[in-house]
């Protein structure tokens, strides 16, 4: 049983890396200035921190390995720097995963959710602001980041951008999670059923 389930979490980790790669490749793109944002770009890796934090790993240096084969480099280390939000992430949802439901529903009015998902974005932005911010200072940028100055092109459109673009891509991953958790074991969402289930049992004892 536990070979099976081992297997299937492999394949589910190669697809979602797979996924990771091609999707900044083929998906519509957002271009403001010199910066440009991907719609769902990040679903693979957000899908993987409801699994495990070990998938959650692999997605992550799956993608930024791929990234570093096939794009610029300042793509690729944007991409690395993803492992510290998905390992924060991950571990967060295993060890709390009742902040995926309201009394055992699923739904993106989830207010316990979207504060988890905006302290992800804040860390996700500013990482990526980082990194964005090294390139720039070494001037190793395009003329362009430079015409649009540092202020506007790292705060403005690196990390409010960036922050809604991880908020949006966040709750895609949520959605078709928990599409996915109807019919497959995804870890995090069967442990916040369970706790559910618990504290439901646990009130009809008490009402006996």
């Amino acid at each position: 049983m536990k070979t099976k389930q081992s297997v299937r979490h492999l394949t589910i980790t190669a697809l979602l890396t797979a996924l990771g790669i091609i999707i900044p490749m083929v998906m519509p793109k957002i271009v403001l200035g010199p910066v440009s944002f991907t719609l769902a770009s990040h679903v693979p890796l957000f899908i993987a921190m409801f699994f495990s934090p070990g998938m959650a790993v692999t997605v992550a240096l799956g993608t930024a390995f791929g990234f570093f084969l096939s794009l610029p480099i300042i793509v690729a280390l944007r991409a690395l720097s993803h492992l510290v939000f998905a390992v924060i992430g991950a571990l967060y949802l295993q060890k709390r995963p009742q902040i995926l439901s309201v009394n055992g529903q699923f739904q993106l009015n989830n207010l316990r959710f979207q504060g988890f998902n905006l302290i992800i974005g804040l860390i996700h932005s500013a990482l990526e602001m980082l990194v964005v911010s090294i390139f720039f200072f070494s001037g190793n940028m395009s003329n362009t980041y430079y015409e649009q100055g540092f202020f506007y092109t790292i705060f403005i459109l690196m990390g409010i951008g960036g922050l809604v673009h991880s908020l949006i891509d966040y709750n895609i991953a949520y959605f078709i999670a928990a599409m996915m958790a109807k019919y497959l074991d995804i870890p995090a969402f069967t442990a916040a059923k369970k706790l559910v289930k618990t504290s439901a049992d646990k009130k009809k004892v008490a009402s006996v």
